[in-house]
C-alpha cells in the first residue's frame, strides 16, 4: 500500500511509465508533468520495461539482507520463554540479554499477540462474543467495596486521620446486572451477598429491564455460594430465567460485568475524594445514567448502551 504522502498511486506510476516507454517522452518532462524526481520517473519506466502494468504494485522497503539481524537462536530463545512464562518484551530482554525493541519486533514477526489479548489461564488468544439481541443473556455479579466513613477516607483527610475514621465503617455490595448485546447496566447498593439477597435482586433488575422492553431470557453467574442455592433456581423458574454458571476459574466468561466493575470503580468510586458514603452513593445514580445512556463504549464500537436497547427513544433526557 502506498503511503499517504507518496505523490503517485499504482495508476498514477502506470500512466507516467507509459508516457515514458510507449510515447516516448524523455524522463525529466515526465518527472516534471508528474511532479517526482528523476530518479522515481526513471525507475517506474524501468519497472514497466521489465514486468508491464504488475510492476506498478508497491514493493517493500524492506532490505534483501540483514546481517545484523537477531540470530535464530536468540529468536527461538525469546519464543520458548513466551510460550513458557508468557512475559512481555520488557522481561524477555532482561533474560535474552537484548533491547526490549528487539524482543518485541521478534514477537511481532512472529505473529504473537500481545499479553492483553491472551486469556491468563491458557495462554489462548481471547475468543470474544456477543449475544445477537437484549436479555438473551445478562452478566450478574457483586462487587464488594468499602465504605467511607464519615469525615474521609485516606484519600480525602490523608492515611494517618484515614486510618482512625476507618473503623466500623464495612462494606458496601454492588450488585450488578449487565446486558451482553447492549451492555446496559443495573446496579444496587445492598447490604449483603445472601441468597435471598441475591435472589431479591434478579427480581428488580429483571422488572427494570422489562421497563426497558428487554426480557431477561439467560443469567450468567459465577460459582458463588448464594447462586447454588434453591432460593436462587427458584427465583429464576418463577421468572422464567434460565440460569448458568461460568466454569470454576475462569472469572473471564463474566468478563463484561467484571469490565463494568472495573469501570465503575475508575470513573466513579474513586474519581475523586468523597467525604462519606453518603456522598459518593448519592453521585452513583447520575453516573450510572450517564454510563448508560452518554457514555460512548468502545466494546460496541463507541455506541452508549441505550442505543443498543430496546425501545429506548425518550430514556436518555
Amino acid at each position: 500500500m502506498p503511503h499517504r504522502n507518496a505523490p503517485l498511486t499504482e495508476t498514477g506510476s502506470l500512466r507516467l511509465a507509459r508516457c515514458v516507454v510507449d510515447d516516448g517522452w524523455p524522463l525529466r518532462r515526465a518527472a516534471e508533468r508528474f511532479q517526482v524526481s528523476h530518479t522515481t520517473a526513471a525507475r517506474w519506466a524501468t519497472r514497466y520495461r521489465q514486468d508491464g502494468p504488475a510492476g506498478m504494485i508497491d514493493r517493500s522497503s524492506r532490505p534483501h539482507h540483514q546481517p545484523r539481524r537477531t540470530g535464530a537462536e536468540v529468536e527461538e530463545h525469546v519464543l520458548r520463554l513466551r510460550r513458557e512464562h508468557r512475559i512481555g518484551p520488557l522481561r524477555l530482554a532482561m533474560r535474552c540479554g537484548i533491547a526490549p525493541s528487539t524482543a518485541h519486533r521478534i514477537l511481532v514477526r512472529n505473529g504473537l499477540p500481545p499479553l492483553a489479548a491472551l486469556d491468563r489461564a491458557t495462554g489462548e488468544p481471547v475468543r470474544r462474543y456477543e449475544r445477537d439481541r437484549p436479555g438473551d443473556l445478562v452478566h450478574i455479579d457483586v462487587k464488594k467495596l468499602g465504605r467511607i466513613p464519615d469525615g474521609g477516607g485516606h484519600k480525602a483527610v490523608g492515611r494517618p486521620e484515614g486510618r482512625r475514621n476507618r473503623s466500623g465503617a464495612g462494606y458496601a455490595y454492588l450488585h450488578t446486572a449487565l446486558d451482553d448485546h447492549s451492555r446496559l447496566a443495573y446496579t444496587e447498593d445492598l447490604p449483603d451477598e445472601t441468597a435471598p439477597t441475591c435472589a431479591a435482586f434478579l427480581t428488580r433488575a429483571t422488572a427494570w429491564f422489562a421497563s426497558l422492553g428487554i426480557t431477561v431470557e439467560r443469567v450468567l453467574t459465577d460459582n458463588a455460594w448464594a447462586y447454588s442455592k434453591n432460593t436462587w433456581r427458584h427465583t429464576c423458574r418463577e421468572l422464567g430465567i434460565s440460569p448458568r454458571r461460568t466454569r470454576p476459574w475462569r472469572p473471564q466468561t463474566n468478563g463484561k460485568v467484571e469490565r463494568f466493575h472495573r469501570t465503575l470503580l475508575d470513573e466513579w468510586a474513586y474519581t475523586r475524594p468523597y467525604t462519606s458514603d453518603h456522598e459518593r452513593m448519592t453521585a452513583f445514580p447520575d453516573w450510572l445514567h450517564w454510563y448508560n445512556y452518554h457514555r460512548p463504549h468502545t466494546g460496541i464500537a463507541g455506541q452508549t448502551p441505550a442505543s443498543r436497547g430496546t425501545n429506548q427513544s425518550g430514556q436518555h433526557n
